[in-house]
């Protein structure tokens, strides 16, 4: 039996964005990369809009001045899917109110959490905070009211709300109840903990 030799993939590897990326984050102009690299601004820019693939010691050198491990522009994203029926339900110990975390239980940077909030749900007559750096809540359809220490806001369908975690809130929906979505970043909670 003749050995079978694996054929190359069809598709180009596309690194030009995540090189990109990286040099922004660090406040880099293609200037001062070409200057560490000592490789033309135009080289640069072709790579990073996928135009021209660098060789293996070039790649090498641009990893090293952006301090990029060239091993994780290779790595497959962990990318998760999560179905709404199949997200699990959680209790944040509000009434009238069906929550369900929709991003994975161990991600740990942000938390997204889809409320279906029942006619006259509330998140409790009492203020609570939640243990995060910044709490979002956005209204998908129906109305609820927002309850600070010295506000109410009314929101309704298409509003979103940004405010700091630990924040003392609660929260009530009206007649026609709600469907909403949380983010908090970071996560409250992880399931990984």
């Amino acid at each position: 039996m003749r050995p079978v030799h694996p054929t190359a993939g069809g598709e180009p590897v596309r690194i030009g964005a995540q090189l990109r990326s990286s040099r922004l984050a660090q406040g880099l102009t293609l200037e001062q990369l070409a200057g560490a690299t000592g490789l033309t601004k135009g080289f640069l820019s072709r790579i990073e809009r996928d135009e021209t693939m660098p060789s293996v010691p070039t790649l090498v050198q641009i990893c090293q001045s952006l301090s990029l491990a060239i091993g994780s522009l290779f790595a497959e994203p962990d990318i998760q899917r999560i179905a709404l029926p199949e997200a699990p339900r959680i209790n944040m110990g509000g009434t009238g109110a069906d929550e369900r975390l929709i991003t994975p239980r161990t991600e740990d940077r942000v938390q997204v959490l889809r409320s279906s909030l029942a006619p006259h749900a509330d998140g409790g007559s009492a203020l609570y905070t939640v243990n995060c750096s910044v709490e979002s809540l956005h209204v998908i359809s129906g109305e609820l009211e927002l309850v600070f220490a010295d506000r109410r806001m009314a929101l309704g369908e298409g509003d979103t709300v940004t405010f700091p975690g630990r924040t003392p809130h609660t929260w009530h929906t009206g007649a026609a109840g709600a469907e909403a979505v949380w983010v908090l970043v970071p996560a409250a909670w992880s399931g990984s903990n």
